[in-house]
């Protein structure tokens, strides 16, 4: 039960992920549509850049935590079965 748990935390990650990414990129279009003057191309870098870096960020760490909760079940499984050798 607790695998289905996190195999399915994984997949929910995975689709914010995506949809932030969707969501940086259409943020970045509506500044670059909407802005006043010849600003709007410099606004939308902006917007994009610090979007992919935050969404870049957030993601990273939390695919990190699910790293460091894999290896560790791996490194208590293989454990137990050096225990259950001796």
């Amino acid at each position: 039960m607790r695998d289905f748990f996190i195999r399915w935390m994984e997949r929910l990650i995975n689709v914010a992920v995506i949809l932030g990414a969707i969501g940086v990129f259409l943020a970045g279009g509506t500044v670059f549509l909407e802005a006043p003057g010849g600003e709007g191309l410099l606004m939308a870098l902006v917007v994009w850049l610090v979007g992919a870096l935050y969404l870049f960020l957030v993601a990273g760490l939390i695919y990190l935590g699910l790293g460091i909760y894999n290896n560790t079940r791996r490194t208590a499984e293989a454990v137990e079965q050096l225990v259950a050798r001796s």
